[in-house]
């Protein structure tokens, strides 16, 4: 009889082989007393159980990033509805052939805001060119919400590089789908908002945010906040696009107002370049200029 044992042994029952057995058997997956309960949808599901949905939803993404080595992340936020010069281009020609003025005006909107996709791309690019030859632990990874528009344009420009880059998505009335510029692996799916921004924090040393909607201004102010109340380590915070964030915000309203301090303006930079962006993320952590790891075989 075989008596050798082995530190790292499994001890407990294999959960998933006996979920495949019950499978196979032809057993459906049903609200049923006796099924396993963490192999019961209808019963994970109920109101009673929100917390652990909670913690799973912690857990999962946060576990697959320790994994692959995710420890450090830029996070780049902005409008899922920006697409490519190309495409915005065909969506104009399409808009005047059709004749609707409606049509053209947003056709119209979506080739002026294109030029924010390309930008997007190569800032993508150049924090996987900086990374990619350092070790893993000291590695800078694209970060984002993992929809379209801007979010593509980022994931994208780190997968021209073939380096891994994150995609945090989330379950919406409108589906909103993974794009496909996300390292597999790497593409995670919420249910909660909250535990979706938990997530962009967790490894976030830097916060860019180009153009976008509610949802961009919602982790924007999401993350001034948190640092501004010291709940977070303070973090380069970069808004792109002058000319837009100068005709959405005039903060100077609340420092008048009395509502923020006059330094509480500084906790953020506005940027209309790709470089610009990636120069104040490196004079903030007092990086090396280029390919530190390269260059010295260590970290930046």
């Amino acid at each position: 009889m075989e008596t050798t044992q082995h530190l790292s042994e499994q001890r407990l029952a294999d959960a998933w082989a006996e979920l495949q057995a019950h499978a196979n058997g032809g057993n459906a997956l049903q609200a049923d007393a006796y099924r396993l309960a963490f192999a019961d949808p209808e019963f994970l599901l109920r109101r009673e159980t929100r917390g652990i949905r909670f913690q799973l939803e912690m857990l999962k993404p946060d576990l697959a990033q320790q994994e692959a080595g995710i420890e450090n992340t830029i996070v780049v936020f902005g409008s899922a509805r920006f697409r490519e010069p190309a495409i915005a281009r065909e969506r104009l020609a399409e808009a005047e052939a059709s004749g609707d003025t409606q049509s053209i005006a947003r056709a119209r909107a979506l080739l002026r805001n294109a030029h924010f996709y390309d930008q997007a791309r190569e800032f993508g690019r150049m924090v996987a060119r900086y990374s990619k030859g350092c070790p893993r632990e000291d590695q800078l990874f694209i970060c984002t919400g993992g929809g379209p528009g801007i979010m593509e344009a980022a994931n994208r420009g780190a997968h021209d590089e073939g380096v891994p880059n994150v995609g945090l998505n989330i379950a919406l009335p409108h589906e909103q789908s993974a794009n496909p510029y996300i390292t597999p692996e790497l593409s995670f799916k919420f249910h909660y908002f909250a535990l979706r921004k938990m997530h962009f924090m967790m490894r976030a040393k830097a916060l860019v945010a180009f153009p976008g909607g509610f949802g961009t201004l919602d982790e924007l102010f999401e993350v001034i906040t948190l640092v501004q109340c010291k709940k977070a380590k303070p973090v380069p915070i970069v808004l792109f696009g002058s000319d837009y964030w100068g005709r959405l915000l005039d903060l100077e309203v609340l420092v008048e107002e009395g509502t923020i301090s006059r330094e509480d303006l500084d906790l953020f930079v506005v940027v209309d370049d790709p470089k610009a962006a990636w120069d104040h993320i490196v004079r903030f952590y007092n990086l090396p200029p280029a390919s530190p790891c390269r260059a010295e075989g260590k970290a930046a």
